[in-house]
């Protein structure tokens, strides 16, 4: 398994002082595409690497995530699915803390498989962090890396 994380601090065209903008995590997985689809697109799949949903593939469907609460969270990440490219392509964007209006922060989630010789090519991308959301950024560098090993188990897991 290949696995690498990148971000914008890379690129020759943004100093090393500036927030990154982008969170963007690559893995290649000893899968189909047709095995990553599921984990990523039923709900009870997803519920088992990432966080409990009501997540369903359609565009324009809202949706949100549920973790336990912690301090300064509530638990809930209020979704809207933006994309669906069945085996390609899935989208939607990503907010805690009630929405940008209310004062909370929204990103967007890209994620494209494509298919290699072995399996899949995995590239998830969180965009739209702006430059006093370091912290939120550190968060999410960590807990995509979890996600990922989580996702690692689940699709050893499912026939």
């Amino acid at each position: 398994m290949n696995d690498s994380m990148n971000d914008s601090r890379k690129d020759p065209k943004t100093s090393a002082t500036e927030t990154p903008s982008t969170l963007v995590v690559e893995r290649l997985f000893p899968h189909p595409p047709e095995k990553l689809w599921r984990a990523l697109t039923e709900s009870t799949l997803l519920a088992q690497w990432m966080m409990n949903n009501d997540f369903a593939p359609v565009v324009g469907h809202k949706f949100q995530f549920r973790a336990d609460p912690m301090p300064n969270w509530n638990g809930i990440v209020d979704c809207e699915v933006l994309v669906v490219d069945p085996l390609k392509q899935l989208s939607y964007n990503w907010g805690v803390g009630a929405g940008e209006a209310a004062g909370g922060l929204q990103w967007v989630v890209l994620w494209t498989l494509t298919p290699t010789e072995g399996g899949t090519h995995v590239r998830m991308e969180q965009s739209g962090f702006k430059p006093d959301q370091q912290g939120a950024y550190g968060g999410a560098k960590y807990g995509w890396q979890k996600f990922f090993t989580g996702l690692e188990r689940v699709l050893g897991e499912v026939k």
